[in-house]
């Protein structure tokens, strides 16, 4: 098997495509599986999951292995690199073992359960100097680009405020395909919410402490279904943000930018608003207020109103010719593990908040 570096050598001599085991056809594998099918760069060459009828039909429609293990896999076949999308309790083992064998690996967030355990992955890689590449493919969106750049001009001002919110109702079926999902290493804290602390650390910077409450009442399960997070940034802003996965509503990010045609669309509808001292951003209508220099500013004067340049676009494939591009070439992963550790460190810190009913600090 050829180690990072080794591969991105033969690569050069050879223009072979790059080999790609997937762990975990689920929901968001089978979107990586459609990624590499489409991909002139990488070939998928095996399937690890559970011998279900639904894996097995899948990985026979493609006329692919089935392991039951990483190890069994990484026995039988020799490949180049890993995509890991298997439910959230294995992704610390299979990261590990990828780590162990020199195999470049993009994990799907979160990258563990725990934070003791996301910082051995992290420390691993770095020890074996191998590519960790955290599936928070938002990160990839030009639009996050664009509201970061506005955030940060002399037309936002200093930040003041920012209100989210990640609203949306899941059906009965999400839980039944994934019982796991319904269970205490699953929830919307832990898949979706930390997709959203990604998003505010980028455009607003670092979280120092959270308040958070959550409720299960509606679905009754193991897990929350709705909670609501107050946060303090260390740059002294102040923000608002209300989860939940069984709201009948369109604010949030899967129907509102239109990453995902397989989502209805709300494109006129915002599910961020951040606020400054001299203007302020609808995101993603992309909507911006601000005061000219010519008024002061004061509730009295009138508002420019702008828009920011919107791309809808696939962030998922910007995000897999990214990690091509780290196979290959030696591109430095965009969200390498430690940043989904610190993600996750705010994760963390929101589910202690829950637990106390008190603000607590995210130490950094």
């Amino acid at each position: 098997m050829l180690s990072g570096q080794n591969l991105r050598s033969a690569e050069a001599g050879s223009g072979r495509r790059v080999r790609v085991l997937l762990s975990g056809p689920g929901l968001i594998g089978k979107k990586h599986a459609q990624l590499i099918a489409q991909s002139a760069n990488s070939l998928l060459i095996g399937i690890v999951a559970p011998t279900s009828k639904e894996n097995l039909d899948f990985a026979a429609e493609r006329d692919l292995p089935l392991y039951t293990s990483l190890d069994e896999a990484i026995a039988k076949i020799s490949f180049d690199a890993a995509i890991i999308a298997s439910p959230n309790e294995f992704h610390v083992p299979q990261a590990l073992t990828c780590i162990k064998h020199g195999i470049p690996v993009l994990v799907e967030k979160p990258l563990a359960a725990d934070l003791e355990s996301a910082a051995f992955i992290c420390a691993e890689a770095k020890r074996c100097n191998v590519p960790v590449l955290v599936g928070h493919h938002r990160t990839y969106s030009s639009m996050l680009t664009e509201a970061r750049n506005f955030i940060q001009s002399s037309e936002f001002g200093e930040l003041v405020a920012v209100q989210g919110s990640a609203l949306f109702r899941k059906p009965e079926q999400y839980f039944e395909e994934g019982p796991w999902r319904a269970k205490i290493g699953g929830g919307p804290i832990l898949i979706n919410l930390i997709h959203e602390i990604g998003i505010l650390r980028f455009l607003c910077g670092q979280i120092s402490a959270v308040s958070a409450s959550a409720s299960r009442r509606r679905r009754g399960l193991e897990v929350e279904d709705t909670a609501a997070i107050g946060l303090r940034f260390q740059n002294g802003a102040l923000g608002t943000f209300i989860l939940s996965d069984i709201a009948a509503s369109d604010r949030s990010w899967e129907l509102t930018t239109g990453e995902n045609p397989a989502y209805p669309q709300s494109l006129d509808t915002a599910c961020y608003h951040f606020a400054g001292t001299n203007g302020s951003l609808d995101f993603p209508v992309m909507k911006t207020r601000f005061y000219q220099p010519s008024h002061p500013p004061s509730w009295w004067s009138p508002f420019e109103t702008d828009f920011l340049r919107r791309e809808v676009a696939d962030n998922l494939s910007k995000q897999f010719a990214h990690f091509e591009a780290v196979v290959l070439h030696g591109v430095r992963p965009l969200v390498p593990p430690e940043e989904g550790y610190e993600n996750m460190r705010v994760i963390d810190a929101v589910k202690r908040s829950i637990d106390a009913h008190a603000e607590v600090e995210v130490p950094h």
